[in-house]
């Protein structure tokens, strides 16, 4: 079995941003596994106060991709479904900590997200990954880290960019560097 290599470039020495090129799905998922031993790694922190992910990037970048390889990652089994419809589903992970993964994309108004007491579902013990974050604007808890997938030929390249501690530890990890 040949092995990937996922090309990672810091974008600077404070290791906040980082880019990734990942030519193909195997290298989705691999990216992916390294997120899910990073959110492994700091499962304590997630427990006490929580991890929100945010997803941007146009229609078909791989926000939904991604998100399935990470619960997989994270041995979620069975059907991973896209919340296009329901916006959010639900998922166990860790051992103690559930993950919502949302989809905002049919929103309307932004006030929606604050109408549907999604809200509840940010905090501890809870990972979100929120794709089309931009239609709930600021009715959403803040951000750790953000992932914008862009499409680059047949390929995606990640800009990921971390926005608290917990998204520098969850960077880091994912880098394999020290925080």
């Amino acid at each position: 079995m040949r092995q990937q290599t996922i090309k990672l470039s810091a974008m600077n020495s404070s290791l906040t941003d980082a880019v990734v090129f990942l030519a193909d799905e195997t290298q989705t998922e691999a990216i992916a596994q390294r997120f899910a031993s990073a959110l492994g790694v700091l499962r304590e922190d997630i427990l006490a106060q929580g991890f929100n992910l945010r997803l941007t990037g146009d229609l078909g970048a791989g926000k939904t991709t991604f998100t399935r390889a990470l619960l997989r990652a994270l041995d979620v089994a069975g059907r991973v479904r896209s919340p296009t419809f329901e916006l959010v589903e639900e998922y166990d992970v860790l051992d103690g900590c559930v993950f919502y993964h949302f989809d905002f994309y049919r929103f309307e108004s932004p006030r929606e997200f604050e109408e549907a007491g999604f809200r509840d579902m940010f905090g501890s013990g809870r990972i979100t990954a929120c794709e089309w974050s931009e239609k709930a604007a600021d009715y959403l808890p803040a951000a750790d880290l953000e992932i914008t997938l862009t499409v680059d030929k047949a390929a995606r390249r990640a800009h990921l960019a971390a926005l608290s501690d917990a998204g520098k530890k969850v960077l880091n990890e994912v880098l394999g560097h020290a925080a």
